[in-house]
């Protein structure tokens, strides 16, 4: 019987012991699954936080360049709306750029830039220099109809090299120039040559800028 009891005993308290054993088990078990969770969990939102912050700094910085661009624009507006007021320019947005026409002409049978016009190229230089790097600059020349066509034309392309050397003079910088003379062609006034009325206006340069990209998005919807 004493045997028998010992054996009960010692079951009995095997028993107790893999009991114990298994619960202590499963409580790491569940320790170790919730601190894994918790770590997880503690990665995900700092990949969210990480994230969030990213996407926020990027906002912040589109709505700087907006801002910074809704100034240029409105910087760019008052420029243009002088070039119009003061100094007579006609501004036509253009598929690629923008026409400017000046009052910019020249005496008969002559290509020198007049004094009186100087003021009006200077203030052109400064715009392009301001928003047009990176262009391109046609300078095209016109005459009047006095004389032979191919007189004209080489007498307008004068115009036009005279015009693009006092530009490079007045310091335009970062663009590329080139004159092209066109004759007597689109005459602003018909059929007025020498010292007619409207004459003049026929013997002048009209600036093309052609931009790029974005750029040209931007200046060709300046009105």
């Amino acid at each position: 019987m004493t045997t028998m009891k010992n054996a009960m005993t010692a079951v009995l308290v095997l028993s107790t012991l893999t009991a114990c054993a298994t619960k202590g088990f499963v409580r790491r078990e569940l320790d170790t699954g919730l601190t894994a969770e918790r770590t997880q969990r503690a990665s995900a939102d700092s990949l969210l936080n990480s994230g969030l912050a990213a996407q926020g700094a990027k906002v912040d910085g589109l709505a700087g360049e907006l801002a910074t661009l809704k100034t240029d624009v409105a910087s760019l507006r008052r420029d243009l709306t002088t070039l119009r007021t003061e100094f007579g320019a006609k501004i036509t947005a253009m598929e690629n750029g923008m026409k400017f026409a000046f009052p910019v002409t020249f005496g008969f049978d002559d290509a020198t830039v007049r004094d009186e016009d100087r003021v009006a190229l200077d203030q052109f230089v400064k715009v392009v220099n301001t928003y047009y790097g990176g262009s391109l600059v046609t300078v095209e020349g016109f005459a009047d109809p006095a004389g032979s066509a191919r007189y004209n034309l080489q007498l307008s392309q004068r115009r036009a090299e005279s015009v693009s050397a006092y530009l490079a003079q007045a310091g335009i910088t970062g663009v590329s120039l080139r004159a092209v003379g066109l004759g007597e062609v689109r005459p602003v006034v018909e059929g007025a040559e020498r010292d007619m009325p409207g004459a003049q206006a026929n013997r002048r340069v009209v600036f093309v800028v052609e931009t790029k990209g974005a750029t040209s998005a931007v200046v060709s919807s300046i009105q």
